[in-house]
């Protein structure tokens, strides 16, 4: 027997009766619900060998994870290993996310997105990681430009009172102390923690949108969303239509397949950007720039709405499902039009001033966001 730190002596039966679990996974068998939530709970724990943990996420992910397994593996995260907001905040809370996992690599447009639609008076708590499937994750981004990445929950619950959006580190101890940082710096493919872990938001908002990357995760999802609280959601996916490859946002370059649900209903809608009004751009001009200080200057210029008009009407789309889904507009057109007004004006900018003044643990990053705003020469930095 070799000693796990933190578990002690392996117990032959425990290993063997994970195995099975693991087995039946790779046999093509779905688990139930607690018994998702019970392999979750010795994951997070550290009770199982880091390769039967590693077979774990990588038989779920290859026989493809059921509505039951991705609420198992949510509610032990949420149980165990998240440190949940306990002050009064405002609301209705929102919150818009990917998945990660998609085959293009683009701006990161949910952070900027999110700005945008706090500018408009949602109220957003994000909840977010660093790249690890992707080129350039919502916190590296956003610490890029100035914000407090390694912040204390209630530091984040400050922000969303001040400024009206904080982003919760979905890789920190701060937030999750026990696990999900540790799995996360292991291993560098999708599991069921893309989906599972990135919904265990320490405010538990009532309303979101949602990028899946696949198609085939839209429905499940949504499903995901309505067991665990959401009262209202848009899940999406979005498609270039030159390549056919797939993003976890709303797409400038196709189609992208939705499910929108409430309370009481749900419907499953496709768009374009034409049938939005915008034109339709190629993915090159939205892809990642290739380093982070390059996609710090694009972020904080295209909330000023100072160059890069494919990624700002790339923005505006996805502000736009943040403001439908929070009923801020009726549809995605007048969604759009309302963010586009509000870059224009300035809110945009103006907004990631006041979160980075809310969010800013070691009083740095103020001066480094003006700093980027003067660099990437935005008028009256």
């Amino acid at each position: 027997m070799r000693e796990v730190t933190g578990v002690g002596k392996l117990d032959e039966a425990e290993l063997r009766r994970f195995g099975a679990q693991v087995q039946r996974l790779i046999q093509g068998e779905d688990l139930s619900r607690q018994e998702a939530h019970a392999l979750f709970r010795d994951l997070l724990l550290d009770r199982q060998p880091e390769l039967q943990q590693g077979a774990l996420l990588a038989a779920l992910a290859a026989k493809g994870e059921t509505v039951d397994e991705i609420i198992g593996a949510w509610r032990a995260i949420d149980e165990i290993d998240t440190i949940h907001t306990r002050g009064e905040l405002p609301g209705p809370l929102v919150e818009n996310s990917g998945t990660g996992m998609d085959q293009l690599k683009t701006f990161n447009v949910s952070s900027a997105a999110a700005i945008v639609a706090a500018s408009l008076g949602v109220k957003l708590a994000r909840h977010g990681a660093r790249a690890l499937t992707s080129r350039c994750g919502t916190v590296d981004i956003l610490e890029a430009v100035g914000v407090d990445v390694s912040c204390s929950v209630t530091a984040v619950e400050r922000s969303l009172r001040e400024a009206g959006i904080g982003l919760f580190n979905g890789m920190s101890p701060q937030v999750h102390p026990g696990a999900l940082g540790r799995i996360l710096s292991q291993i560098r493919f999708g599991s069921t923690l893309n989906i599972a872990a990135s919904l265990a938001n320490p405010a538990r908002p009532t309303i979101g949108l949602r990028g899946v990357y696949s198609p085939r995760l839209v429905g499940p999802v949504a499903e995901v969303m309505t067991a665990i609280g959401y009262r209202r959601g848009l899940v999406v996916h979005g498609t270039d239509d030159a390549s056919g490859l797939g993003m976890d946002e709303i797409s400038p370059c196709g189609h992208t397949v939705m499910r929108r649900f409430d309370e009481n209903s749900s419907e499953d809608l496709e768009v374009t950007p034409e049938s939005v009004g915008l034109d339709r751009h190629p993915t090159e001009a939205i892809a990642f720039s290739g380093s982070i200080e390059q996609e710090a200057e694009r972020f904080v210029q295209v909330l000023a709405g100072a160059d890069h008009a494919a990624c700002v009407d790339f923005t505006c789309l996805n502000a736009a499902g943040v403001l439908l889904v929070a009923g801020r507009c009726s549809n995605l057109a007048e969604g759009i039009a309302q963010a586009r007004s509000a870059v224009e004006a300035g809110q945009a900018v103006a907004t990631l001033r006041r979160w980075v003044d809310a969010q800013d643990g070691a009083g740095e990053g103020p001066a480094r966001l003006e700093q980027l705003l003067r660099r990437a020469g935005i008028a009256g930095a």
